[in-house]
C-alpha cells in the first residue's frame, strides 16, 4: 500500500490543471485543496470543439499546452475579437499535437499475423518516464499496453483482453505491471477510471479488475490476498450508496433498490455534461435535437462507461441516439461482473482465513445471482436481456451481453441451451458474432463484431460443452481478422463480421488500428485451436 500511497502527488499535481470538478480535502492536502481552473466549462474549450478545428474531439483534449490554461485562456479571451483572428491559429500557437501509438510502424505482412500481433506489444508500450507533463494525462508507476490509434492511454476494460495474449506471449511482468496500475488507480483516486485521462474522472468501465487479479495471481495465495484491499475498494466504489436505498429513494449512482429490496447495479457518471473528448458529438445532439441537457449529458457519460458507446442497448426505440436512456437499464455484464467480483472477495478472505467475512461476500454473489435470474432472464425469449426498471420490463434488445452468465456459469443447463442456440442461429455470421441484431449505425450494433465479445461468448459456449461450434466461432473470428490483417497489415478494433468484404463501421471516429484487445483474443483463441488440434492428432495417433 505505501507504493501506492507515495505516487498519489504525483498523479494529483499533473492533472489539477485539467480537472473536471474540485477535488476533496481527502484527496488532497489543505494546501492543495483549493478550487483548481476548470478548463474544460470555459467558453474558449467549447468554442474550439465546436470549431470543428480538429475533426475528433479527443485530439484536443490530449494535446500539450505549451504555457498554463488560465494564461492560454486569458490571452484567448483578450485576442479572439482582435481582425484577422483565427481560432485554429491560436490553437496551433499554444497546443501541441499529441501522438498516435503506431504512427511510422511498418508492417511487414509476410509475417503471420501471431507473429505481427507479438511484436506490436513493444509499440504499444508506454513507460511512466514517457508521460508527457503538463496534460490530462494520468501518470501511472508502471509501464503499461495502450490499444493503439487515437487511444494513446490505457483503457480499463481493453486491459483484461489484452492481458489474456500477454499472458501468452511470455509478457506475464507486463501483465502484473498493468494489475499493479490499476490498483494504483483504485488506491489513489477511489476507483479505476475510464482510462487514466483527467476527463475519464467522472466514470469507470465494466469492472474487469476482478478477473485480471485472477489471471495473473490464480495460483499464488500469497499475492491474490495482497490484492485483496483493492479489489474490496473497487468493489465499494459500484455499491456507494447501497445503504440509503429504500423504496422513496430506490436509486443512487450504480444502485438500484428493485422490487422485495433486491439490489443491482446500473452505469453512470458522476458528471451530467458534454465529455470532453466527444464535445462536439454530445452537444450537438442535445441541442439539435431540443433533449433535456442534464439527463442526456448522463445517459451518453453512462453508456460510455458501458464500454459499448454506443448500442441499441441503450436506445429507448432500439434506433436513435436521441432516445438513450442508459440509467434506467439494469445491464447483464455489469451484473455478471460484479457477481464474480463478489465471488472473489470471498475467495480472498478465505484464503486470508477470515471466514466470516468470506460468508458474507457469498452471500451476497448468491443474492446477485438469484436477482439476475429474477430480472435479467427473459424466459419469453429464452434469452438473457438487460432490464428497464423505470418501465418495469425487460428492453427487448437481444446482445452479445447474453453470452457473460455463460461465461460466468450463471445460467441453469436448459438456460445455457436456449441461449447458446440463439447465439448459433442468429448472432454467429461469417466473420464471427455479430454484436446486436439491430442495424443502427452505431458501432456496437450489426454489422460490427468486437474481440472481448467473441471471447466472452465462445468460452460461454465451451463451459457449458458446446466445444464444436465455440471452435467453429473462433475459427471464423480469426480467419476474418487474417484477412484484414493481409489486406491492410493492420489489427482493427472491431470487424464487420456479416459482409466480409467490407470493413466495420459507425460510431464517432474513423476506425481505428493496433489494436490492444484484438491482439490479445487473437493470440488467446489462437492458443485454444492449438491445443484442440494437439489433442485431436493424439486422439488418432491412439486410434
Amino acid at each position: 500500500m505505501k507504493y501506492f500511497n507515495k505516487h498519489l502527488y504525483t498523479i494529483l499535481a499533473a492533472t489539477l490543471l485539467f480537472s473536471c470538478t474540485p477535488k476533496t480535502s481527502e484527496q488532497l492536502s489543505t494546501e492543495e485543496a483549493k478550487e483548481p481552473f476548470n478548463f474544460y466549462q470555459t467558453q474558449f474549450f467549447k468554442d474550439v470543439q465546436l470549431s470543428g478545428v480538429y475533426p475528433d474531439s479527443k485530439t484536443f483534449v490530449d494535446c500539450t499546452p505549451k504555457a498554463s490554461l488560465e494564461e492560454i485562456v486569458n490571452n484567448y479571451n483578450e485576442e479572439k475579437e482582435a481582425e484577422g483572428f483565427q481560432i485554429i491559429d491560436f490553437v496551433n500557437q499554444y497546443f501541441e499535437l499529441p501522438e498516435t501509438p503506431v504512427t511510422g510502424y511498418e508492417t511487414d505482412t509476410s509475417e503471420s499475423m501471431q507473429q505481427h500481433v507479438v511484436g506490436l506489444w513493444k509499440v504499444l508500450t508506454r513507460q511512466p518516464e514517457s508521460q508527457a507533463k503538463n496534460t490530462s494525462l494520468i501518470p501511472l508507476p508502471n509501464p503499461y499496453i495502450v490499444p493503439g490509434g487515437r487511444f494513446r492511454e490505457i483503457y480499463y476494460w481493453d486491459s483484461y483482453f489484452t492481458m489474456e495474449g500477454l499472458m501468452l506471449s511470455g509478457q506475464m511482468n507486463m501483465a502484473k505491471n498493468m494489475v499493479d496500475n490499476f490498483s494504483f488507480l483504485i488506491d489513489s483516486i477511489g476507483f479505476i477510471p475510464n482510462g487514466n485521462r483527467d476527463y475519464y474522472r467522472g466514470r469507470s468501465q465494466p469492472p474487469f479488475y476482478a478477473l485480471m487479479v485472477d489471471l495473473v495471481a490464480s495460483d499464488n495465495r500469497d499475492l491474490f490476498v495482497s490484492y485483496l484491499p483493492f479489489l474490496e475498494k473497487e468493489y465499494n466504489f459500484w455499491m456507494d450508496g447501497k445503504e440509503s436505498l429504500s423504496s422513496e429513494n430506490p436509486e443512487h449512482r450504480r444502485v438500484v433498490m428493485l422490487d422485495d429490496s433486491v439490489i443491482l447495479n446500473r452505469y453512470w457518471d458522476n458528471y451530467a455534461l458534454p465529455r470532453p473528448e466527444s464535445y462536439r458529438e454530445d452537444y450537438k445532439l442535445v441541442e439539435e435535437n431540443n433533449l433535456d441537457s442534464v439527463t442526456t449529458y448522463r445517459h451518453l457519460r453512462a453508456g460510455a462507461e458501458s464500454g459499448w458507446d454506443y448500442s441499441s442497448r441503450w436506445l429507448r426505440d432500439k434506433q436513435t441516439l436521441s432516445t438513450i436512456h442508459t440509467t434506467d437499464i439494469i445491464p447483464i455484464d455489469l451484473n455478471t461482473l460484479l457477481y464474480f467480483l463478489e465471488l472473489k472477495i470471498a475467495q480472498g478472505y478465505n484464503w486470508e482465513g477470515d471466514l466470516e467475512k468470506a460468508q458474507f461476500y457469498l452471500d451476497q454473489a448468491q443474492k446477485r445471482k438469484e436477482a439476475i435470474d429474477t430480472y435479467l432472464w427473459d424466459a419469453a425469449s429464452g434469452f438473457y436481456v438487460d432490464y428497464d426498471f423505470k418501465a418495469k420490463q425487460p428492453t427487448g434488445v437481444l446482445s452479445l451481453a447474453a453470452a457473460y452468465p455463460l461465461f460466468f456459469k450463471i445460467a441453469t443447463k436448459p438456460q445455457a441451451k436456449s441461449v447458446s442456440e440463439r447465439l448459433i442461429n442468429e448472432f454467429l455470421q461469417p466473420g464471427g458474432f455479430v454484436t446486436t441484431l439491430n442495424k443502427t449505425g452505431q458501432q456496437w450494433d450489426s454489422p460490427n463484431g468486437w474481440a472481448p465479445l467473441q471471447w466472452i461468448s465462445i468460452n460461454g459456449l465451451y463451459n457449458y460443452g458446446y466445444s464444436d461450434e465455440g471452435n467453429d466461432a473462433a475459427e471464423r473470428w480469426l480467419t476474418r481478422n487474417r484477412e484484414v490483417y493481409k489486406a491492410t497489415g493492420k489489427m482493427m478494433e472491431k470487424y464487420n463480421v456479416m459482409d466480409l468484404a467490407l470493413l466495420a463501421g459507425g460510431g464517432e471516429y474513423p476506425l481505428q488500428d493496433g489494436f490492444g484487445w484484438t491482439n490479445g483474443v487473437d493470440i488467446a483463441l489462437s492458443k485454444i485451436l492449438e491445443d484442440k488440434k494437439v489433442v485431436e492428432e493424439m486422439v488418432e495417433h491412439q486410434d
